[in-house]
């Protein structure tokens, strides 16, 4: 099991490359996170057939075991829709009734589901490797707790515990976060790890030995900071300093509302040779773009909060200047909402809204969410988007809205362009593009198709963390953790 001082410390990381590690090894591998909050999810597979949701971590955790990824990986996802309150993805599929219980209630009512989860994918598999959450040393969650120590303990699993050394305060982190811990816990405590050093590791000494003497544990790894390890961070965060090399030709300005999702479909085009992405929270930060360059407006788990929010930064007149100058602009699933005239929600699922009028579309919000993967293939696209027609392409799609043609628009003969019947709309001249389709960069063909390019391909990511692991811990450790 994984788990971190703070949330970034490092465990989905860890997590993931530890998955290809020991597959790598010709053994049968899964991963597993009790309970996730992140509006960053995939669709796959669950009980009785059913499509559900899972946090994107923990998908690529399974791809990276080669494991076909499936709900009981994360029985448990929250989607925050406010600061105080999340939708509660039970196995997969949404529940009411937990979305409407208190936080602290929820926890017996959820762990026996949870427990018989981990307890399959132990059954079924040589090794599971657990993602803890946030750090197992909040101690006012520690009584309610269903991700962290009492997952560890249920399993008996051997810990690591990984800190950001980078933060600085790495060896106060460690052991403050084991000295919370009640002492049958921290005998679970295998090993600490220091997550994204730079520099000398030779001057860290004796700070591992005086930590081991005052805990017992050792400092079992030093992993080096990685800028570029191809990997989507748990929450879809990416900087300049992770920019690909090369002159940059187009950049890609995705605006980050507060209830941002699905980041992650976006980490292939930070890996595209010449494509710079940065994050758009005013104005000022869509100044100065080309035609060519790009506005996202991408998902979104409160469409028409996140839609006022973009007004009240004045991000609606920046935008409709760019797309009024030929610019380029896509929108993902709530960005595609937004693109729409208006937003109808009379089951108060998300809330009434106009939109930015930058395609004749009208959104209506239903109580059913669809929730499903999808195969297709672009239309005749046009304008900026032309090198999409006759394009295949995969992806996902999570939504509770449905989209079609606002018909008083129509009836004047404004008309969108259905690029991708019920998916894909196009304005007239081409240069808007509002889509439901998560994952379209993931897609190699898009990805050729509107730059010439590849990114690096998944697999080749995945054995590049497993590599950094077999260089970056103490012979022997990584193998001694699965012994039995």
């Amino acid at each position: 099991m994984v788990l971190g001082t703070t949330s970034g410390a490092g465990k989905s990381w860890l997590t993931t490359a530890l998955c290809r590690y020991y597959s790598n090894l010709g053994l049968k591998v899964a991963p597993f996170k009790a309970q996730n909050m992140s509006n960053n999810a995939r669709v796959v597979p669950g009980p009785a057939g059913l499509m559900g949701e899972i946090g994107s971590a923990q998908y690529f955790q399974a791809l990276a075991a080669r494991a076909e990824p499936e709900v009981r990986m994360n029985p448990l996802l929250l989607k925050p829709e406010a600061d105080t309150h999340s939708q509660v993805v039970l196995m997969g599929q949404v529940s009411a009734e937990l979305t409407a219980m208190p936080w602290r209630g929820r926890s017996e009512k959820v762990w026996p589901q949870i427990a018989a989860a981990l307890d399959a994918l132990r059954a079924e598999n040589d090794v599971v490797v657990i993602e803890g959450a946030g750090s197992p040393a909040e101690i006012n969650l520690h009584a309610s707790d269903i991700v962290n120590m009492r997952v560890a303990r249920h399993a008996d699993a051997r810990c690591l515990l990984v800190t950001d050394i980078d933060r600085g305060g790495a060896f106060a982190h460690l052991y403050g976060t084991w000295a919370l811990l009640p002492e049958d816990e921290r005998a679970l405590i295998q090993g600490f790890v220091l997550n994204k050093f730079r520099g000398d590791a030779s001057l860290l000494a004796p700070a591992p030995q005086m930590l081991q003497d005052l805990t017992g544990v050792p400092t079992v790894a030093t992993i080096p900071m990685q800028w570029r390890h191809g990997l989507p961070e748990e929450d879809g965060v990416f900087d300049d300093r992770t920019l690909s090399a090369g002159a940059v030709h187009t950049t890609v300005a995705v605006v980050a509302y507060p209830r941002i999702s699905n980041l992650d479909e976006f980490q292939p085009l930070k890996n595209v040779p010449g494509v710079r992405l940065l994050w758009a929270r005013s104005p000022a930060d869509l100044a100065g773009l080309r035609p060519t360059d790009w506005v996202v407006l991408p998902g979104s788990k409160s469409t028409a909060a996140d839609l006022a929010w973009l007004r009240a930064q004045g991000l609606d007149q920046a935008i409709a200047q760019h797309a009024g100058q030929g610019g380029t602009v896509l929108g993902v699933c709530g960005g595609l909402q937004m693109l729409g005239e208006a937003l109808i929600d009379t089951a108060g699922i998300d809330g009434n809204a106009p939109g930015l009028g930058l395609l004749p579309l009208v959104t209506t919000f239903e109580v059913a969410k669809t929730v499903q993967r999808t195969q297709t293939q672009f239309g005749a696209a046009q304008g900026a988007w032309a090198a999409l027609a006759g394009v295949p392409a995969t992806g996902y799609e999570i939504h509770h809205g449905q989209t079609a043609q606002h018909p008083a628009m129509a009836a004047k003969g404004d008309v969108a362009r259905e690029v991708i019947p019920g998916i894909a709309w196009q304005n007239p001249a081409g240069n808007v593009l509002g889509v439901y389709l998560h994952g379209l960069f993931e897609d190699a063909a898009v990805l050729h198709a509107l730059f010439g390019a590849q990114a690096p391909t998944l697999d080749s990511v995945f054995d590049g963390l497993a590599g950094f692991l077999g260089t970056s811990f103490t012979p022997g450790v990584l193998d001694a953790l699965v012994a039995p």
